[in-house]
């Protein structure tokens, strides 16, 4: 069987047209293959938008906005539909990070995701590092603790706040503060600093987590602004517009060093959208940022490796946070520390086109709340089953006593998942942190403040 990449080339050379002709990227364009797919170690990107829903990315079928790189991102890879986080910037890290899920390390909510310590726990980073790859953290850090190189990253630059960071004097670079004399863009010092250490690293396994703080607020100008825009409505397109740009950028960085057959690059936001959710194809969806409700933590997820990944592949798979550092390690021929339960599956195997072992179901938690899910059910931790068959745009509660033979057998297997995770038995969280319902939804909904 031929190579994506190859098939697409060869389609495009039968109806004489390149991938700018049609509106694409040129990076979508592949050259021969220089190498047998899946035959190396890839390099590893990982790039998280912040407060980025699934009525941002218009390749999800988001009305509001245009993101065509980010969509051909997709068209270049796998679009799993069914990718989930946690409801909150900093678990979603903190899950990230070590593999595992909030009740074991106690990174439940923003509040309390930076008190696990680098020394208790398994770091992808690290892992990474040991097996011989350059690592390197650009963006957003917080709300996690210490510093990125005390996870196990070689370079790194972030900021010392918690929520968006775009005109600015200062940025902290490997440990040490920058000042200049004039405001700068953030997200482009980010993005000129993730393009260095790509091409500084080229000829060696890497793996680079760019975190944006794209779309976080407050939602200011981008530098591609008109002057005189102040509508909020307006700067927020612009800030989408401009993460998607950055986005076409660096795969345009990867396509111009021949890097791309070599490297992975994974697209996901960390939590829903930090207000009321927009719709996808005339519909609303179900939750936003800070809720328990679907999408709170349905999130966009995005997987490309050129020439070894099935291109424009959508994919139902359940897959959440944990198995990105499961997914790295099997990559990288890593693996991490004995002893330490980590919770991730490896989707390694869809990446190379083949079926593998997908998940049965994915947890989902924010400070003393959580649910357990299946694609078609979902059970949170009071016991209420929730037929999802219209996720993301509804989710029905199921009576108690209801007699459907489904939703009892769904109950019945999703409770044993719940009894086998005993999250309850796990680190907690002050009473009421990371609560949903009315008041999760209008905080989600009002402007962020830092640390949100």
């Amino acid at each position: 069987m031929k190579p994506q990449a190859m098939v697409r080339r060869e389609f495009l050379k039968t109806v004489g047209l390149g991938a700018a002709a049609l509106g694409l990227p040129r990076w979508l364009e592949a050259a021969e293959p220089t190498l047998a797919p899946g035959s190396a170690r890839p390099n590893i990107i990982f790039i998280l938008a912040d407060d980025f829903g699934l009525d941002d990315a218009s390749c999800y079928g988001g009305d509001a906005y245009k993101t065509p790189h980010i969509d051909a991102l997709a068209q270049a890879g796998i679009r799993f539909e069914n990718g989930y986080c946690a409801p909150l910037c900093g678990p979603t890290r903190c899950e990230f990070i070590t593999g595992r899920y909030a009740f074991r390390t106690g990174g439940l909510t923003n509040q309390s995701a930076g008190e696990p310590a680098s020394r208790d726990e398994p770091s992808i980073a690290r892992v990474l590092k040991q097996a011989g790859y350059a690592t390197c953290q650009a963006g957003k850090w917080r709300q996690m603790g210490e510093t990125p190189a005390d996870w196990g990253f070689d370079e790194y630059l972030t900021d010392p706040t918690a929520g968006g960071w775009y005109w600015q004097k200062s940025y902290t670079k490997n440990g040490e503060l920058v000042t200049r004399d004039q405001e700068v863009y953030a997200p482009d010092v980010v993005h000129e600093f993730a393009v260095d250490f790509i091409r500084r690293n080229k000829d060696k396994p890497f793996f680079l987590y760019y975190a944006s703080h794209l779309v976080h607020g407050p939602i200011l100008r981008t530098p591609d602004t008109k002057p005189g825009t102040t509508e909020a409505k307006a700067l927020y397109a612009d800030n989408v517009a401009y993460l998607d740009k950055q986005v076409g950028d660096l795969m345009a960085v990867l396509n111009s060093l021949n890097l791309l057959e070599r490297t992975v690059v994974v697209f996901a936001g960390d939590n829903g959208t930090a207000r009321a959710s927009g719709t996808v194809r005339g519909r609303a969806l179900s939750g936003q940022k800070a809720s328990m409700k679907d999408c709170g933590a349905h999130v966009p997820f995005i997987a490309a490796w050129k020439g070894t990944a099935p291109a424009g592949k959508v994919l139902g798979d359940l897959v959440d946070f944990t198995d990105l550092s499961a997914t790295f390690a099997d990559l990288a021929g890593a693996k991490f520390p004995e002893g330490v339960p980590v919770d991730g599956h490896s989707f390694a195997p869809q990446l190379k086109g083949e079926a593998g072992s997908p998940r049965p179901w994915i947890f989902v938690q924010l400070g003393q709340a959580w649910y357990v899910r299946e694609p078609l059910w979902k059970l949170n931790e009071k016991g209420e089953l929730y037929d999802m068959k219209d996720a993301p745009f509804e989710e029905k509660l199921v009576a108690a006593d209801a007699q459907d033979a489904a939703a009892a057998a769904a109950r019945k297997r999703l409770q044993a998942a719940l009894d086998q995770l005993n999250p309850a038995a796990g680190k907690t969280a002050p009473p009421g942190a990371g609560k949903a319902g009315k008041a999760g939804a209008k905080k989600a909904a009002r402007k962020p403040k830092a640390g949100a």
